[in-house]
């Protein structure tokens, strides 16, 4: 079964990045979707963690709409809640949570927000599935969006800080709600962002943006190609320092490790670089042994302080995907290679 995996799409952000609303990233999205036998929403599918989800969802709903019709009837939709739209879920996971496994179903009934959300997919007749944390796409590829990764970027006796903020870290055999228990650091983005002004908002996600990239391995270097100001340096650097040397990859291949989860493949969002391309080395994109493969859907954000003056080929220019062949290959695609900036913005 051809199946295309899409994540942090973002939908209804008050920076409005969000390049999915935009007339020519959505054709070439809805192109893709039409193309494929399932679809893969990998999580951050609207933004919700800024505590206004009825306007978010009113700006995404046409888009949403449209992706289901591109669907259409006899194919499925498959949605995995991240940590930007945890909302969907958060009061299902409160009585619920603590039967997870690594691919759950939930009721598509189990919030008002998520029933809306299954309601305007299965609008033009697709079948809507929704699955936490995880889900499984063939026998030895898993999916998840891969907030967890955020509980192992501080070292795990850091001065007490990963214990008294983030409570302890979970062992070799956790279950998935030893994740949920406590939010990372990252979780401070939603309430900073909850009253400030759109300016602001913006300045917040191009510092995200900034510590998202060097967390990502094999990216130090291009943090020369980027122009920046010295506020955004300065702010990066206590970032990055929380992270202290922990990179995004060993984090998902340590929570995979202690999850138990058995897959050749793993398939995640949440970081918002596409990959591996073809510049990255097999080594960078694999667990400790080269078990598991790794691989990143990118965004279909247009992170402007990161791509400020930049051309594609990028790895966080918008409009990433990982395509699973129906033989099992796995494919990481970019639908907006040849987009222009100015035809990014909704």
């Amino acid at each position: 079964m051809r199946t295309l995996v899409i994540s942090d799409l973002h939908l209804g952000g008050r920076a409005g990045r969000d390049v999915a609303r935009a007339p020519v990233p959505r054709a070439r999205l809805l192109t893709a979707i039409a193309d494929v036998e399932r679809l893969v929403l990998l999580g951050d599918v609207v933004e919700l963690l800024e505590a206004r989800p009825d306007e978010a969802m009113a700006l995404a709903e046409p888009v949403l709409r449209d992706i289901g019709a591109a669907v259409g009837p006899g194919r499925e939709v498959v949605v995995v809640p991240g940590n930007h739209d945890r909302h969907l879920i958060r009061d299902w996971l409160r009585e619920d949570g603590r039967e997870l496994t690594s691919d759950t179903v939930v009721p598509p009934h189990a919030g008002y927000l998520l029933e809306h959300l299954v309601a305007m997919l299965g609008a033009a007749g697709a079948t809507v599935t929704v699955r936490y944390p995880g889900v499984w796409l063939g026998e030895r590829v898993w999916a998840t969006h891969g907030h967890y990764l955020d509980r192992h970027l501080l070292p795990e006796s850091a001065f007490g800080i990963a214990r008294g903020l983030l409570g302890r870290l979970p062992r070799d055999g956790a279950a998935p709600m030893e994740y949920e228990q406590r939010q990372s650091l990252t979780s401070l983005e939603g309430p900073l962002t909850r009253w400030l002004p759109r300016w602001a908002i913006a300045r917040i996600d191009d510092l995200v943006a900034a510590a998202r990239r060097a967390t990502m391995a094999g990216t130090q270097a291009m943090a020369g190609r980027s122009p920046g100001h010295h506020w955004v340096t300065t702010a990066r650097g206590h970032l990055l320092g929380l992270q202290m040397r922990r990179a995004s990859i060993p984090a998902l291949a340590r929570v995979v490790h202690r999850l138990g989860i058995d897959a050749d493949d793993v398939v995640f969002g949440h970081v918002h670089r596409l990959g591996p391309r073809s510049t990255d080395t097999a080594e960078q994109w694999t667990g400790p042994g080269g078990v598991p493969r790794i691989w990143n859907t990118g965004s279909w954000v247009h992170e402007s302080l990161l791509l400020h003056r930049m051309r594609p080929p990028h790895p966080y220019w918008p409009g990433g995907a990982v395509l699973v062949h129906g033989d099992g290959r796995i494919e990481p695609l970019m639908l907006l290679e040849d987009v222009a900036a100015e035809d990014l913005d909704a």
